[in-house]
């Protein structure tokens, strides 16, 4: 099994490390059947666009799901994950009594290192491997245990909610159970997945269709737990919702969320995270319900986007998209633009990456010296009226400065300025006047020649 899996995980990690870290660009596309789930994200991780959403932004709880920011936490508070043992305390079984948990079997006083409570939480889902990692870590600046421990660690995935810039997710405890004060969005819950898909062992863990947990210091048998996913679960007939291609991630599910469900899947070189919320888990009446949406929409909208959508470029860098006014060249008055990398986005296989609309920003004009590749301006690239993107615009050739036409530009623009005028029209007229009062003067003073010349005689 381990064979099986390590390619997958060493595949998704590459993708996330060539992956530019922005926000995702938006292309979303029609589909032509429906969906159960409330809430649905559905990302090409190739190209970080948005190929489908439903109610992406509104607030709803995670169920399970949250165990995706509990292992965010722990793997970032605990630098040694194999070599860190925790004992689980009494606490955990008190604190989850009687909720209904879904517990992957660990005992009050067993040894059990970082890693292995990882594996029981994320594969198996439980709630009290959640809990032991939550008292433990949140207890371990202040000393604290149970509860003010538990409420330490939440602490902490709240402040990394805002850390990584989510407005919407409030969480209240490290496992899910309901509380109506705990809630992400379908949108968001991918950005924590995102997060979580860079950090050690976390592919590895959430692919895993089983887990055995070795003998421990109060078992003396080893311990298999096996994932709640059934979408990447074994294929038999009593399981309508296995889907080949798909790599896990987490599931959740209680009475007020519904199922949710966030995976992802890998298939010719394609890779998509699908995050479904609120698919109904109980009618009307009250009646649990069996079939699982969350996962019926999650395959279907996989199969849809593997054989309807493909990668295409749409700009290269060498690309000449735009141009610009520019000053104190020498012959020449218009810089040529490009885009700053190229740029490939996810478009229906019948679209022409021509249908894709350039829309540029850019100042009124730019002065020389400017070097190739600096930035200029932005450009919105949009298709059927939704914003993929916005890509800086460089200048595609490197221009130098003449101080020739600086100075003639000094000069015009001293000449025409408003102050220019009002002074030279004020020493206009004050040499008007000097004219004036030196021509009286010089009259007046071959008058009093005359008049002495007369006198003389």
């Amino acid at each position: 099994m381990k064979k099986k899996v390590v390619p997958s995980i060493v595949f998704l990690f590459v993708v996330f490390m060539m992956m530019p870290f922005f926000s995702a660009s938006a292309a979303v596309f029609n589909i032509d059947f429906e969906t159960n789930a409330k809430g649905i994200y559905m990302v090409n991780l190739d190209t970080d666009t948005v190929v489908y959403e439903k109610n992406s932004n509104e607030r709803m709880e995670p169920a399970s799901c949250t165990k995706i920011m509990t292992y965010i936490v722990a793997v970032e508070h605990i630098s040694d994950l194999e070599g860190t043992k925790i004992t689980v305390s009494d606490y955990v079984e008190e604190a989850l009594s009687g909720t209904g948990s879904s517990m992957a079997g660990v005992i009050t006083g067993e040894e059990l290192t970082a890693l292995q409570l990882l594996n029981l939480m994320m594969v198996h889902s439980g709630n009290d491997a959640s809990m032991v990692l939550a008292e433990y870590i949140g207890g371990l600046e202040t000393g604290a245990a149970g509860d003010e421990a538990v409420a330490n660690f939440v602490q902490m995935m709240n402040d990394k909610a805002l850390e990584l810039g989510l407005s919407n997710t409030h969480f209240t405890s490290p496992h899910g159970l309901h509380d109506e004060n705990h809630y992400t969005t379908p949108a968001e819950l991918y950005q924590i997945t995102k997060y979580a898909l860079t950090l050690p062992h976390f592919s590895e863990i959430t692919s895993k269709t089983y887990y055995t947990l070795p003998a421990t210091n109060k078992s003396s048998e080893s311990r298999t737990v096996y994932t709640t996913n059934k979408m990447i679960s074994a294929n038999t007939a009593d399981n309508p919702y296995h889907y080949p291609y798909a790599k896990g991630i987490k599931t959740g599910s209680h009475d007020q969320a519904g199922y949710c469900l966030v995976s992802s899947a890998v298939y010719d070189g394609y890779t998509y995270v699908c995050v479904a919320l609120g698919a109904p888990a109980v009618d009307a009446n009250g009646n649990h319900i069996e079939e699982r949406g969350e996962m019926i929409d999650s395959r279907n909208l996989y199969r849809w986007a593997f054989t309807t959508l493909q990668r295409k470029t749409v700009l290269k860098s060498t690309d000449t998209v735009a141009e610009v006014k520019i000053d104190y060249v020498w012959n020449q008055d218009r810089l040529l633009l490009s885009p700053e990398k190229d740029f490939s986005t996810i478009l229906p296989n019948n679209v022409e990456p021509s249908s894709v609309i350039l829309t540029p920003h850019l100042p009124e004009k730019v002065e020389a010296p400017v070097k190739k590749g600096d930035v200029i301006g932005t450009a919105t690239l949009s298709y059927a009226n939704q914003e993929l993107t916005t890509i800086n615009l460089v200048a595609a050739e490197s221009m130098e400065k003449s101080q020739l036409l600086q100075i003639g530009s000094v000069l015009k623009d001293i000449v025409s300025s408003v102050w220019f005028i009002v002074i030279a029209s004020i020493i206009g007229f004050l040499l008007i006047v000097y004219i004036i009062l030196t021509l009286i003067y010089k009259s007046k003073k071959k008058k009093m020649r005359k008049v002495k010349k007369y006198r003389k005689m």
